[in-house]
């Protein structure tokens, strides 16, 4: 069985990458399959991770293994995709995708299930479904509006204007841009920092964002003072303060 993903732990960071890179990382069924194996083992990992080999993070779905004309692609987005972008959206750990090249369908809606994307200057984000008679699909639309609003969603739904890392950044729907050369260095270097950083925190607040994106301003609040009453009760709080006090950095280990 070809190898499609390929793990490797640094520290407290997993880092999960695409190996399909003669086919742009495009996604197929037994590449879905090896990304929850994937996820199955990162055990007690404190950040995630995710970039693609090659020249592009990924092309989106592979259309050449699709059944044109018989497939039931309401069952195939809702059985084998939904399932995978969910399981990273909701990962109780900081993820991070490193996008270069192209990124674009069911490859946006991975990068973009993580709570981080850090793209290079020259990658390229589109929704070429129109060209194709499709519908947008694979959480772009959830992703698109809220980072764009509505209108500049829609122009790049209707018009399948691409996007390059600086455009994507200037816009709001990336983290950061930088050089191609400094994509993983740079995206290596902030999960290792979160990873490293008061996880418990990150997790609750992770919950609270995600939240905040339905929630009115009085529920937030309480999210906020129901999370900062769990965390004052953590050894993370504690040796936080202490440090401070101490004038020397923190030790946290995610409790």
């Amino acid at each position: 069985m070809a190898e499609l993903v390929r793990v490797t732990q640094d520290g407290p960071v997993c880092e999960i990458a695409l190996n399909r890179p003669d086919r742009l990382n495009a996604i197929n069924d037994e590449m879905v399959l090896q990304l929850h194996r994937a996820l199955d083992g990162i055990g007690s990992a404190r950040a995630l991770l995710l970039w693609g080999e090659g020249r592009a993070f990924s092309a989106g779905r592979d259309l050449s293994e699709m059944k044109l004309g018989e497939e039931d692609a309401a069952r195939v987005l809702r059985e084998t995709l939904h399932p995978l972008f969910l399981r990273i959206y909701t990962l109780p750990i900081p993820t991070f995708a490193a996008v270069q090249g192209a990124c674009l369908g069911a490859g946006l809606g991975l990068a973009f299930s993580c709570d981080v994307v850090i793209a290079a200057e020259d990658a390229m984000f589109a929704s070429p479904f129109a060209r194709i008679g499709a519908v947008l699909d694979s959480g772009g639309h959830f992703h698109f509006v809220r980072s764009l609003g509505r209108q500049r969603a829609m122009d790049l739904i209707y018009s399948g204007r691409r996007l390059t890392g600086k455009e994507a950044e200037a816009m709001g729907l990336v983290s950061r841009a930088v050089p191609a050369d400094q994509l993983l260095p740079t995206a290596r270097q902030l999960a290792q920092a979160a990873a490293r950083g008061p996880t418990l925190a990150f997790r609750l607040s992770k919950r609270i964002a995600q939240a905040a994106m339905v929630a009115d301003f009085p529920t937030v609040l309480d999210l906020e003072a129901e999370a900062q009453g769990i965390v004052a009760r953590s050894y993370d709080f504690q040796e936080g303060v202490r440090s401070f006090l101490e004038k020397r950095e923190p030790s946290f280990r995610g409790e």
